[in-house]
């Protein structure tokens, strides 16, 4: 592995605790948003991605708004979501956000297309669960038809048909990278390749080398269907501080609160501190110094054979000043160490 890899940065926009211990608004989280990523694109960061979703928790429901607002203030660095959750959107209007946010930024847009984790935008926007798995496929497949020609002759169940039809604004002559979220089912790695997209595997608990079958089946089902292999990124939530105690420290009760909150909803088991630091040591949470962060993530990249690796940076309702000291600790001291460990 060269210095090729990407290193990247993703957000929920989790409503954050304010200065004054009170819980902020979403109006001020996004705007603490757009600073974070104002400071990534500063500090050398390669990609920022917002994820979507629907509830008091996170305040990110339109990505491609914020990423707009974050495009008139940087200059390098890519843009994306992390995920964008397709099924219960229009892939014609997905694609014309972000063929204008591609537009707009000179070619840094990114969309990482997914099913999306939590379950809210399906009666939002009006679709059965029971469709799960035919909206997602059905909307993939239009979407891969949509940033590859020009005009586009469609029918499925789940939207009424193209017919030689074209989209605008069209892309320009660089395309859009088109990544799909994944969670760990061989079928959905399979349905990236015969896509011929870019797999993406959201990596969020347990030792990432697990994941090595799916990046091999990865390479086998390009191999049996013609297909030259992409990209293959990883997704994985983590936060850097000056120290690892520090770090530890500072991310715990954030984290408890989060966890124990969805726990709640979900009948999970309560989080222990003593599960938490497990994760942290052998696990998925790339929790540390900056030093410990970037051995942890070289190794990810090292093992699993990445061009891509994002940390999902904020997790529960850490304040935005430790949020900016993460992302300035990652773009000044992880980012050049992960390089020069890879080199």
């Amino acid at each position: 592995m060269t210095n090729a890899v990407s290193l990247g940065l993703d957000t929920f926009g989790d409503v954050a605790l304010a200065a004054d211990a009170r819980m902020q608004r979403q109006d001020e989280t996004l705007r603490d948003v757009v600073e974070q990523a104002v400071l990534a694109d500063q500090t050398g960061v390669d990609f920022i991605g917002l994820g979507e979703h629907h509830r008091p928790d996170f305040a990110i429901s339109s990505p491609e708004i914020v990423l707009a607002a974050i495009t008139g203030r940087t200059s390098r660095i890519h843009l994306g979501t992390a995920v964008t959750v397709l099924s219960s959107d229009d892939p014609v209007r997905v694609f014309q956000r972000f063929s204008t946010l591609n537009a707009v930024s000179n070619g840094r847009a990114e969309v990482i297309l997914g099913r999306g984790s939590f379950t809210e935008s399906y009666p939002l926007f009006g679709y059965d669960m029971a469709d799960y798995d035919q909206l997602f496929e059905e909307k993939l497949d239009l979407f891969a038809r949509l940033v590859r020609e020009k005009a586009v002759t469609w029918s499925g169940q789940t939207r009424s048909p193209l017919v030689n039809q074209t989209v605008y604004p069209p892309l320009g002559p660089q395309g859009l990278p088109v990544w799909v979220g994944v969670g760990g089912s061989p079928e959905s790695v399979v349905r990236v390749v015969r896509h011929d997209l870019q797999l993406m595997l959201a990596i969020i608990g347990g030792d990432a080398r697990r994941f090595l079958p799916y990046i091999e089946l990865y390479q086998r089902a390009c191999v049996q269907m013609g297909r030259t292999p992409r990209p293959v990124g990883v997704h994985s939530p983590g936060f850097v501080a000056a120290t690892d105690e520090e770090a530890q420290e500072t991310l715990w009760p954030h984290y408890a609160d989060m966890f124990g909150r969805l726990g709640r909803e979900r009948g999970w088991p309560p989080v222990t501190k003593d599960r938490f630091l497990a994760e942290v040591q052998h696990g998925a949470l790339y929790v540390g110094s900056p030093e410990t962060v970037a051995k942890k993530i070289a190794a990810t990249v090292r093992d699993l054979g990445l061009q891509r690796f994002d940390m999902k940076y904020s997790t529960g309702p850490v304040p935005h000043g430790a949020l900016m000291e993460c992302i300035r600790l990652y773009g000044e001291k992880v980012i050049p160490m992960v390089r020069d460990m890879l080199a």
